[in-house]
Order: structure tokens, then C-alpha cells, then sequence
């Protein structure tokens, strides 16, 4: 359930952060839940 959640979080933010644009959004995403998963948030 908390990767669930962080991947919600993750594609929230990346969509929020780059307005939904191709390449960048993938790449915001992945430092998204590399960050969410290091802080521990959705543990």
C-alpha cells in the first residue's frame, strides 16, 4: 500500500512541477519517489 501511495504522490507532484510535459515529467517522477521512499513518508 505505501508504494501505492507514494507513486500517487510522486505522479501528483511530477504533474504539478512540469504541467504534465513528456520527458521531464518521467524524470521529475523518478527523483519523486526516490526522495518520497528516502524520507520514509509512506512507510
Amino acid at each position: 500500500m505505501s508504494k501505492i501511495l507514494r507513486g500517487i504522490a510522486a505522479g501528483y507532484g511530477a504533474r504539478k512541477l512540469t504541467g504534465g510535459c513528456g520527458c521531464m515529467g518521467i524524470v521529475v517522477f523518478i527523483i519523486l519517489w526516490f526522495l518520497l521512499g528516502k524520507i520514509g513518508i509512506f512507510s
